[in-house]
Order: structure tokens, then sequence, then C-alpha cells
């Protein structure tokens, strides 16, 4: 029995560290990951159903915006989510203070806005260079702020290394371990 509680323990404790939870009730901690998730797959939600593609800018072969990516850009998207809504996780639990407002204020506007660009799905040039620039521009101020508060939460938002720190960090804790094929 005490392995198992041993092994409770140590799941307890990275969760914990993961979440940057340290002295926060499990309720603070349950909304934080409610609004976080709550609120991306809100956006993902409105730029699925809200905004429609105008007919006079697609062609026969563009997809309905309503349908999943494929390809590369399918394995891309969830992970460039997942990043930033841990990221968020982890800033909302950082302790109370206008830095903190500000950083939660900027992930819910780059959330906002990616979604507006996904839902509009720009076919112009321009409007694909204002799409990335405002888009990594946005996960560039969170990832400053998150950075102020929490330098882990900042490393998972950034906008190319988050993918990479969470990819190592998965990596770390799946090393040496036995795997069933």
């Amino acid at each position: 029995m005490t392995d198992i509680d041993d092994v409770f323990d140590d799941v307890q404790d990275a969760a914990t560290d993961f979440l940057n939870a340290e002295g926060r009730n499990v309720a603070h901690v349950v909304l934080g990951v409610a609004i976080t998730v709550g609120f991306a797959l809100a956006a993902t939600a409105f730029a699925r159903r809200t905004i429609r593609p105008r007919p006079e800018h697609l062609t026969e072969t563009d997809a309905p915006i309503t349908e999943r990516p494929r390809g590369s850009l399918s394995l891309i998207l969830p992970a460039v989510f997942s990043a930033t809504t841990l990221s968020a996780v982890r800033v909302w639990n950082a302790p109370r203070a206008p830095e903190r407002n500000m950083a939660m204020g900027l992930w819910a506007a780059a959330q906002a806005l990616n979604a507006v660009w996904i839902a509009m799905r720009p076919a112009s040039r321009g409007l694909q260079i204002a799409a990335a620039m405002s888009s990594a521009g946005m996960a560039a101020a969170f990832a400053h702020e998150a950075r102020k508060l929490d330098a882990r939460a900042g490393k998972l938002a950034a906008p190319v290394g988050g993918q990479v720190a969470l990819a190592n960090m998965v990596q770390k804790k799946t090393e040496g371990q036995a795997t069933l094929h």
C-alpha cells in the first residue's frame, strides 16, 4: 500500500509543480483550469460557428472553416493551444497582482485574435502576414508578461519555445520507462 501512496504523492507533487499551484487551494486551481480551457474552447467554437467564409473569396478547392485542419497543421494547432493554455493556468495560479491580470488579459486577447484569424481564413498575402505577425506579437507579449510572474509559464508560452519545452518535459518524464508495443 505504501508504494501506491508514494505514487499518488509523486503525481500530486508533479501536478502541483507543473500547474504552479503551491499554496493554492484546489478550488482556485480547478477554477483556473476551467476558465483557461473553457475560454480556449469558446474561442475555437467562435471560430468554427460564428464567422462564415465569404463565398467570393473561396474557390471550389477551399475547405469550409469548420473542417479540421489536415496534415502537419492538425498536429501543430493543438500543441500551440495546449502550451499557451497550460502557461495561462500557471499564470492564473501566480500570486494575485496587476501583472497577473495583464498577462491573463493578453492571453485572452491572443486566443480571441487567433480565433478570429482562423475563422476569417485570410486569402491575400497581406492579410496572411498580418495574421501571422499579430498572432506572434500577441503570443510574445503574453510570454513576456507571463515570464515576469513565472519563468516556466513564459517559456511554455513562447511562440516556438513552448512546444519544445513541453515536448522536452514529456520526454524527460518518460525516459527510462518501459513502453508496450
